[in-house]
């Protein structure tokens, strides 16, 4: 009964990351496929190079918001207080989001998602990467490179605070694997860092 459970919220999870709101607003809005526009790429970034700020903006919470009810479906169905449930789930939305099935398996790189699926879990260790990963992206203007600091930075927070703040082992495994997904997603971007050509905020991508 728990593998069932557990194989429920992660497919629940998964579906439920797989919903591209990046897609669907550009449809609804322009009746373009989001990405075959900008930098192709399905997520709030390229939205605001593509429609604006307010789908930008909506975009951004949306995907945001999905990763947080997935891992809320995980905590209140799970049996125990080992993590697997909320864990899994908010991995599968984030699995979901960057290989969506109704969409062909191509979607985003999870940033939107990501955050709602740690500042659920290990809020704290969240809070405090994304405050630098803001402020990055204030000083420089790379959302790409304040998205790579998010990520490489909550896993850092988390095992520093694990004690103090009693989280499960299992979520300072899961910011870790998040972490290496999201620099691996990130890849081209890291690239594009290195050589000085990668676009910032406010500019068309090249």
């Amino acid at each position: 009964m728990y593998v069932f459970g557990l194989i429920l919220v992660i497919l629940i999870g998964y579906l439920l990351g797989s919903l591209s709101f990046s897609y669907i607003i550009a449809k609804k809005i322009k009746k373009v496929d989001i990405r075959q526009h900008g930098s192709g790429n399905a997520g709030a970034t390229n939205t605001l190079r593509v429609l604006g700020l307010g789908p930008a903006l909506c975009v951004l919470a949306l995907d945001v918001l999905k990763g947080i009810v997935a891992v809320w479906i995980g905590v209140i169905f799970s049996p125990d207080e080992l993590g697997w449930y909320p864990a899994l789930a908010g991995f599968a939305a984030i699995l979901g989001h960057n290989w969506p099935v109704y969409y062909g398996f191509r979607g985003g790189k999870g940033v939107a998602t990501t955050i709602g699926v740690l500042a659920t879990l290990v809020f704290f260790p969240a809070l405090f990467a994304g405050i630098i990963a803001i402020g990055s992206i204030f000083v420089t203007r790379f959302v790409s490179l304040g998205s790579i600091l998010f990520a490489v930075l909550t896993p850092v927070f988390t095992f520093f605070f694990l004690a103090y703040y009693d989280y499960p082992i299992l979520y300072g495994y899961l910011t870790v694997i998040v972490a290496v997904l999201s620099v691996w997603r990130h890849r081209t971007n890291i690239k594009r860092l290195l050589a000085g050509s990668e676009s910032k905020i406010g500019q068309k991508s090249s």
